[in-house]
């Protein structure tokens, strides 16, 4: 798949704020700091259409991202370490809870895990939320080029140890590096395939 166009459309405070949902989308999910602008940048090849910061939790809103006029890339806000309140954290997991649940066009949850650590209680409270909640989602490991390729491997596997203890199948995995564009190709050759079923199902209703 080749990114011809990529052009931010508009940030949403709850679901119905959202753009109606007539194309396919993807959205892209993680702890704060874990890549997520970047890896959205790198895979459309734009170097700033999601705002990248240092500064955990600078998304706060749904962001939308129409590419190539036909789907929809959605930047959620991060979980995590963002430093605000109690009380705007459990607003921002409402907001996102309805979105994961009830967007009718959602292909496919991103779930963005840096690769550099083990397993992290937060990220497998997820997995284990979006399999009860039946919202399809694949793992994406972020920065696999700050590890060696034998750490890579073993910490990969140490994840999908983990997950086998409660998944099988295992959901699909994408390994992944926005410095070194690493993974771009497996990821839009996903979508691609994705949005032919969504049109092929859409034409024969």
């Amino acid at each position: 798949m080749i990114i011809k166009e990529a052009e931010f459309v508009k940030s949403s405070q709850k679901l119905s704020d959202c753009p109606k949902p007539g194309v396919p989308e993807y959205a892209f999910f993680g702890r704060s700091n874990v890549g997520k602008s970047s890896l959205i940048n790198m895979v459309t090849s734009r170097k700033s259409l999601a705002k990248t910061s240092s500064t955990p939790g600078k998304t706060k809103l749904i962001n939308h991202f129409l590419i190539n006029g036909s789907w929809y890339i959605t930047d959620l806000p991060g979980f995590g370490f963002a430093k605000v309140s109690k009380s705007e954290r459990e607003k921002w997991e409402r907001m996102i809870h309805s979105y994961l649940k009830k967007r009718t066009n959602l292909i496919c949850l991103f779930l963005l895990i840096d690769v550099r650590h083990k397993p992290l209680a937060n990220d497998l409270e997820y997995i284990n939320w979006l399999g009860e909640n039946q919202v399809p989602f694949a793992i994406v490991f972020t920065k696999s080029d700050k590890l060696t390729l034998n750490k890579l491997n073993a910490n990969v596997l140490d994840y999908k140890n983990t997950l086998a203890k409660n998944w099988d199948p295992l959901p699909e995995i994408f390994i992944t590096s926005s410095e070194k564009n690493i993974g771009r190709d497996e990821m839009l050759s996903f979508i691609e395939a994705n949005n032919n079923k969504y049109s092929s199902e859409i034409k024969s209703i």
